[in-house]
């Protein structure tokens, strides 16, 4: 009969007989849980030889009587899994062979099928109600083979089981009553002998009681029901209906299963009956190995565990790969063979999971993740009860020294964890998850109800592991040679570990953390190792404080400076951390070592510049790069000292603004110096050149290298960022202190350099001057015959070779300023041509092609000047005065001025003492040098000291060189808004250039003069004096009022002269005798009519003449420009030459009729005011009157100069 499983015994290998459990009411018999078991260490995973011997027993006995077929993935060949257990257990092969054979002489174990009867679904209904009562009869029968896992071809019976298996071995399910869908949850246990021959039966019945025909007939639901009351009663009483079974061969099995099983009919009146749910399990009983006789399995298990994991952890050692945690499938195989042969229940095999897993974590390396499934198998089958004492103990105990382990290695994760390797930021992850959900357990909680919150352990061991990473450090860094440098230098050291160290927190640690626990590792390991490296470097700079401060010492303070202000820069939020700094502050400890780093600044570019310079061969760097090497090492230079300048960033605002003043000093100085050893360095090379090509090529490129200083200096602002220094040190200066002393050295600085471009420039211009020139003389003497085209050819060939060179050895800055040059200078040349050729039309009319031409040549298609630059009237070249050196003196006085002095501390003397030493060391260098075509310049301004009234008044009276008054800013304002005298003799404006004499558009307009013809000229006469007339609206000289109209049909010219006003007296008795000249002008348009003149009228200032005349004239030379009556008012003398009251013009073409078909009507009225011939002399007449050969222009002019004449003997004379 059946007993249960806590109660097993042996039974005689014929009478086997199987076990029932009810899988519902089946409890572990545990011996109550130990509650407040102490913490104790984890055994050791490593066994004695006797233990390993044991345990190899146990391995080979469960390869040996393996049951059922593999699992899928699992080793098929018991050799394979022999070999791979003698190499876990490193056994010799002679040991293996003995242990084999005696293991094979050991009794068998019992072999069993434990089998659980679940549910079933979709089963007959047998029962009137239409429900059944389904139980099951199952058993093993043995002895008969199965074909295919079914009951094959064998013929259909009911009541196998009850046929067939012998009573005492056949079992039964409770009843479920009315039901289709069954559950039992029954698991009973079955022994057999040969799992060849044995095959597994299960008979579904329906229960059927005694019921009266009264009761049957109160269940009838349909007819269907009808038809099972007639069936019953052909049936014996009592018999119960059959409702399928389910035959399956052991063989077939694996050593596990869980299926839906369909179940079988006898007949094919209903094939398909339902489906019943079956678990089988393959186990053992009554094993040999002398482990599974003295030990439990659970821990039997637990040790083969260990030992199979070790082993694969070192093979993959041994292979140079880390184990990621997945068993071989010899391994698996093995395990699961073991846990199923023992009947390991699933929370028990986690169990071993997790203490053979966790024992080996700290001492094998493996991932932590294979800590996870076992923490959550124990997690979700947590029972308390299931554990003896000593297994509460057990998992209490590998709690507390997976923690203590986990924490150990938080405390170094900075070497257990680095970075180099790239999976230490999973792997610390992945462990800090595992201490988090073991945290989280019931388990835990249960066993460790004492134990602070994980979070805070962490956070007082990171604490504790950053200090000690710190002091290991400091170890490291120790210098072997004690010395201040050496000192220093391991410092330095020191705090750039310490940067690198907060980094790697900052941007991968963190997160690990703050994700995980909620921990700011960052905050916290910041404000721990700020502490430590204050303490250290305040000593340092202490003792450095005592001692004069060296150049290497200078070097290795400023170094450790920029570390401790990036290391101060990493800070956090003031949220994020209590209280002050030890860190805030540090710059006042390196206050006594700046004046020296800014020397060292100073020294060093200067030593590359000069170096630089003498490498230089002042040759293009390209042909897109025109300057030479030294100007790019000189950009370098700057873009280093402005690089220290942003290093440096002092914080305090009034000591960064004088910080700043002496870079932006240094800066400008260097621009100085580098100017002079450029140039000292063309006169090198060119020293003995005797092609004048090479010299002019070596003379663009030192242009260049300045034009490119220049745009480097004009970069300083943003580099040294002025706009947020003023921002900082607004309020602490006086107002114009910035713009006196930063701005004042720039605009210094940049006008200086200026000045020496537009000198060099200057210098290239004057070698095409004299070509230029060259070429116009020859355009004027040119034969009569050669067109003015053809003419100006060499000129403009000339031009284009010249400044298709310079465009290609100069840059655009440059070359726009000799284009500059050149076009002031052409103008200047075409203006003397044009005034000594006033009296040749035909030269002139050459020198107006060239202007025309020229004018395009200089504009090349936008490539050249721009209109306006063309057409201006002024030309601003040169450059201003104020020199670098004027500012830097200007500065000096400005931090040695009376209220400065008693404000100045240490700090600052140092400054200026060093200012004033690297004043002295430039002085030699302002010496004159030669410069192209040999004019004696000064470094400083570009012109002789004598010749230039700033350099003799830039130091005053009464002052020192280098002193000024306590008012600098008057001083440079008139530094800026002197005149002088430029080297050539020009004048010197306001902005710092000269302004040319010459007018493009004036000498165009003389141009078109000088080329017209002599009636050209007169006609343009007449066409300004209708300008003239249009625009006069005065009447001090008086007015005349006429009527003018043309009747097209007759071809006249009608005009009647009504009056005359305001008339002047030009009598002695106080009037006049006026009368009116009328004449056509131009006459040569209207040779044939005589002037025609009016009656006298004695002593009268408003005469009234009221005359008409007619003049028969075409319409065509009245419409023409010019055209025009010409009304001359006369006094008459009796004994002389008639007085001139005045003249006024009328111009034709706006006379009614002439522009129009139809005869004019009624005529208006016109009033003219009187004019005068202009008394300082027209530019027409005079070019009239120079044309002597001409007897049509004499006549003209001549007539002209006696109306002037007229004019001129008259007062009050008229304002015109």
């Amino acid at each position: 009969m059946a007993t249960l499983l806590s109660h097993l015994q042996r039974r005689p290998p014929l009478v086997r007989q199987a076990i029932k459990i009810r899988r519902r009411r089946v409890r572990d018999l545990q011996d109550p849980p130990a509650h407040g078991a102490q913490e104790i260490e984890p055994p050791s995973h490593h066994l004695s030889p006797e233990e390993r011997a044991l345990l190899y027993e146990e391995a080979l006995y469960t390869v040996l009587h393996r049951l059922g077929q593999p699992e899928p993935g699992h080793v098929r060949e018991a050799s394979e899994l022999l070999l791979y257990l003698q190499e876990a257990f490193h056994m010799e092969p002679e040991e293996h062979q003995q242990m084999l054979q005696r293991v094979r002489k050991l009794e068998k174990p019992i072999f069993c099928l434990k089998a659980t009867v679940k549910q079933a679904k979709g089963i007959l209904g047998k029962d009137v109600s239409g429900f059944s009562d389904p139980y099951c009869l199952l058993g093993i029968e043995q002895g008969v083979s199965v074909q295919g896992g079914s009951p094959g071809s064998r013929r259909r019976q009911k009541a196998v089981v009850r046929h067939t298996i012998p009573e005492e071995q056949t079992h039964r399910t409770q009843v479920i009553e009315q039901t289709l869908n069954p559950v039992w949850e029954e698991t009973f246990i079955l022994e057999f002998e040969d799992i060849s021959s044995s095959s597994f039966h299960l008979d579904m019945w329906d229960m059927d009681t005694v019921e009266s025909v009264r009761q049957k007939l109160g269940e009838l639901t349909d007819l269907h029901g009808l038809r099972r009351i007639f069936k019953e009663a052909r049936k014996d009483k009592g018999q119960d209906d059959f409702l399928g079974n389910v035959v399956v061969r052991l063989q077939d099995l694996r050593c596990r299963e869980d299926h839906w099983y369909p179940l079988e009919p006898c007949t094919e009146t209903y094939p398909d009956r339902g489906q019943c749910h079956l678990q089988f399990q393959l186990i053992h009983k009554r094993r040999a190995p002398v482990a599974s006789r003295s030990q439990p399995s659970y821990t039997v298990h637990l040790h083969l565990l260990q030992q199979l994991v070790s082993h694969e952890v070192t093979r993959h050692q041994a292979g140079s790969t880390s184990w990621d945690g997945s068993l071989s499938p010899q391994a698996a195989t093995i395990l699961f063979l073991h846990a199923t042969q023992k009947d390991l229940s699933d929370f028990h095999q986690s169990m071993a999971q997790w203490l053979a897993y966790s024992r080996l974590y700290q001492s094998l390396e493996f991932p932590s993740s294979c800590l996870l499934h076992p923490i959550t198998s124990i997690e979700y089958q947590w029972i308390q009860g299931r554990l003896k004492g000593e297994q509460l103990e057990e998992l209490a105990a590998s709690f507390s020294s997976l923690l203590a382990y986990g924490l150990s290695l938080i405390r170094k994760f900075r070497s257990v964890f680095p970075l180099s390797v790239a999976d230490s930021p999973a792997r610390l992850q992945s462990l800090l998850r595992v201490l988090v959900q073991m945290c989280k357990m019931k388990a835990f909680g249960e066993l460790h109800p004492d134990s602070a919150p994980l979070p805070r352990l962490v956070a007082e061991t990171l604490r504790t592991g950053t200090t000690e990473w710190f002091h290991l450090k400091q170890q490291h860094h120790q210098p072997m040679v004690q010395g201040l440098l050496e000192a220093g230098k391991a410092l330095l050291s020191l705090v750039q570990d310490v940067i690198g160290d907060l980094l790697q927190c900052r941007h991968t640690w963190n997160k690990i953390f703050q994700n995980t626990l909620k921990v700011d590792l960052f905050s916290m390991a910041f404000v721990e190792l700020q502490w430590l490296v204050a303490k250290r470097v305040q000593d340092h700079t202490a003792v450095v404080a005592g001692s004069p401060v060296s150049p290497e010492m200078g070097e290795s303070l400023f170094q450790l400076y920029v570390s401790l202000k990036e290391l101060y820069q990493l800070r956090p939020g003031p949220e994020d951390r209590d209280g002050v700094l030890a860190l805030d502050g540090f710059h006042r400890w390196f206050q006594p070592a700046v004046p020296s780093w800014l020397q060292k600044t100073y020294s060093v570019a200067l030593a590359r510049v000069q170096r630089a310079v003498q490498m230089d061969e002042l040759v293009p760097l390209g042909e897109l790069t025109k300057h030479s090497t030294s100007a790019v090492d000189l950009s370098t230079c700057f873009a280093q000292i402005s690089h220290t300048a942003r290093q440096l960033d002092w914080p305090d605002p009034e000591e960064a603004f004088m910080i700043t003043v002496k870079f932006v000093e240094d800066t400008c100085r260097l621009a100085l110096v580098y100017c002079s050893l450029i140039k000292a360095r063309a006169r090198e090379l060119s020293a003995g050149q005797k092609d004048q090509g090479q010299a002019a090529n070596m003379l663009c490129v030192v242009v260049n290298d300045m034009e490119q200083l220049r745009l480097v200096i004009g970069k300083l602002p943003a580099q040294l960022a002025w706009e947020a220094l003023e921002q900082r040190v607004g309020a602490m200066l006086e107002q114009g202190q910035l713009q006196n002393t930063l701005h004042a050295q720039l605009q210094g600085a940049l006008a200086g350099l200026g000045h020496e471009i537009r000198t060099g420039v200057r210098t290239l211009a004057r070698q095409l001057e004299v070509g230029i020139a060259t070429h116009i003389q020859k355009l004027v003497s040119v034969k009569e015959s050669v067109l003015p085209e053809d003419a100006i050819l060499p000129l403009m060939k000339f031009l284009e070779v010249k400044l298709c060179y310079m465009n290609t050895n100069l840059v655009q800055e440059n070359f726009s300023s000799l284009l500059t040059l050149l076009w002031t200078h052409t103008l200047t040349v075409l203006t003397e041509a044009a005034a000594s050729q006033r009296s040749c039309p035909l030269a002139s009319s050459r020198l107006k092609v060239a202007l025309q031409n020229l004018e395009i040549c200089f504009y090349a298609e936008g490539c050249g000047l721009p209109p306006a630059a063309l057409h201006t009237d002024d030309f601003q070249v040169g450059g201003t005065c104020l020199s670098v050196l004027t500012c830097v003196q200007y500065q000096l006085h400005h931090l040695q001025g009376p209220a400065q002095k008693e404000n100045v501390g240490p700090f600052f003397q140092k400054l200026l003492r060093i200012e004033r030493q690297q004043q002295q060391s430039i002085q030699p260098s302002r010496r004159f040098f030669k410069l192209g075509d040999g004019a004696a310049v000064q470094l400083c301004g570009g012109h002789s000291c004598e010749a230039h009234p700033v350099c003799a008044s830039a130091v005053p009276r009464g002052h020192p060189e280098g002193a000024f008054p306590s008012q600098g800013s008057s001083t440079a304002g008139a530094l800026l808004s002197h005149r002088c005298r430029a080297p050539d003799g020009g004048d010197w404006d306001s902005s710092g250039g000269f302004s040319a004499a010459p007018r493009s558009q004036a000498l165009q307009r003389d141009l078109e003069l000088q080329a017209a013809s002599s009636r050209e000229l007169i006609r343009k006469y007449f066409c300004s004096r209708i300008q003239r007339q249009a625009e006069t609206t005065s009447e001090e000289l008086g007015a005349v009022t006429v009527k003018a109209s043309y009747r097209a049909s007759e071809q006249k010219l009608r005009v009647e002269l009504l009056s005359a006003s305001s008339l002047l007296p030009l009598d002695s008795n106080g009037s006049s005798d006026p009368f009116v000249q009328l004449t056509l002008e131009p006459r040569h348009e209207f040779p044939e009519l005589a002037p025609r003149e009016t009656q006298k009228h004695k002593k009268d200032l408003h005469p009234l003449f009221d005359e008409t005349f007619e003049f028969l004239v075409p319409a065509e030379p009245c419409l023409k420009d010019g055209a025009c009556l010409l009304l001359t008012v006369l006094d008459h003398d009796t004994l002389g030459a008639d007085d001139l009251e005045g003249e006024a013009f009328l111009p034709l073409r706006s006379v009614p009729g002439l522009t129009g078909t139809e005869e004019p009507g009624e005529v208006p009225q016109t009033r003219l005011p009187l004019t005068y011939p202009a008394l300082n002399g027209d530019p027409i007449l005079q070019l009239l009157e120079s044309r002597k050969g001409d007897r049509e222009a004499q006549v003209f002019v001549r007539l002209r100069r006696q109306r002037a004449k007229q004019a001129s003997q008259h007062a009050p004379r008229p304002g015109q």
